[in-house]
């Protein structure tokens, strides 16, 4: 298996372990794909939840640009929401995890198509 593959099974894992719920591989597999170079770094792998910039990116970067939602306060009570749902307590929360959630809570897996 490439690192690739091995993130991957790791992401699907953590889905399973924190949401107990079995991944969809193929979107898990393109979500992980579009993030690129990102997910080899220790520090871009993951999301910190408590930072309201790196948040704002996600919406910018993620919802507005990758999934052409438009912008407003529903996507940052969207993520708020997702974050909830993965465990905000969890302390490592990965960056392709929750944009495979978000992609699913806004139906947006056609992007990815």
């Amino acid at each position: 298996m490439s690192k690739r593959d091995d993130l991957i099974a790791k992401y699907a894992a953590d889905i399973k372990d924190k949401l107990g719920e079995t991944a969809d591989m193929d979107l898990l597999t393109k979500v992980t794909i579009g993030l690129g170079p990102s997910i080899y770094n220790a520090d871009s792998e993951t999301v910190a939840a408590s930072d309201t910039q790196e948040l704002e990116r996600v919406r910018d970067n993620y919802l507005i640009k990758k999934l052409g939602l438009a912008n407003g306060p529903e996507l940052m009570t969207a993520i708020d929401t997702v974050i909830e749902r993965y465990g905000r307590a969890n302390r490592n929360k990965y960056r392709a995890v929750l944009y495979y959630l978000l992609c699913q809570h806004f139906g947006r897996q056609s992007v990815y198509g």
